[in-house]
């Protein structure tokens, strides 16, 4: 899968020489009508499941591969594309995150994502990796990791991610359909960041990848 995710989600294969960290991300959101999304989500879960299909991208160990045939997905749901008002950090310094395993991920503070979701306001903060800035594909490149009041029931326990782009204004789309579970949710040999416990969400995000069941 090229544009939504390619390789690794700043998750670390061991020793693995793997350069990127990232999911590729192939376009900002843009205002589109209600069936041109859903046909986006659509497509971002086709575009998913062929990348874990394929033994060259695929987190999955090959016991779970070979069968493999689809992610479970929540029902596209245009109401949680969200426009977020987005104010800049400009001022933040490089942190270490800490992640599933002994490793640090070195990430800044970009930005802080403010919205009003299931009828409650809400706001999260959104990263950027140095080490990708440097990086032509990357630089453009923000990471959001999230957690909410589905994990560990319908969703991944230890959290979502989404993948975003710098916007050119001060607003930000947050189109939690596309939210994915980190490769350690897949295979515990990878090393995955943990959320930021200021980035819980009081709230259920019913869309995107649902828990992975085996």
């Amino acid at each position: 899968m090229r544009g939504v995710v390619i390789l690794v989600i700043l998750c670390v294969l061991f020793s693995c020489k793997q350069e990127k960290k990232y999911h590729d991300v192939k376009r900002e959101e843009t205002v589109l009508p209600k069936s041109d999304k859903i046909a986006d989500i659509l497509k971002f879960q086709e575009e998913l499941n062929a990348e874990y299909k394929d033994p060259e991208t695929s987190p999955l160990p090959d016991r779970y591969r070979k069968n493999f045939e689809t992610l479970d997905f929540y029902k596209p749901d245009t109401t949680y594309i969200i426009v977020a008002e987005f104010v800049r950090t400009p001022e933040a310094l490089p942190f270490s995150m800490p992640t599933t395993t002994d490793r640090e991920s070195t990430e800044v503070l970009y930005g802080i994502a403010k919205f009003t979701m299931n009828g409650a306001k809400h706001q999260l903060e959104i990263y950027q990796t140095p080490e990708l800035m440097t990086q032509e594909k990357y630089k453009d490149y923000l990471f959001l990791p999230f957690t909410d009041a589905t994990n560990g029931k319908e969703t991944y326990g230890g959290g979502r991610y989404l993948d975003l782009k710098i916007p050119n204004g001060n607003s930000i789309v947050l189109n939690f359909n596309k939210a994915y579970n980190p490769y350690c949710a897949y295979n515990k040999k990878y090393s995955c960041p943990l959320v930021p416990s200021i980035n819980n969400l009081s709230t259920e995000v019913k869309a995107g990848v649902k828990a992975f069941n085996h």
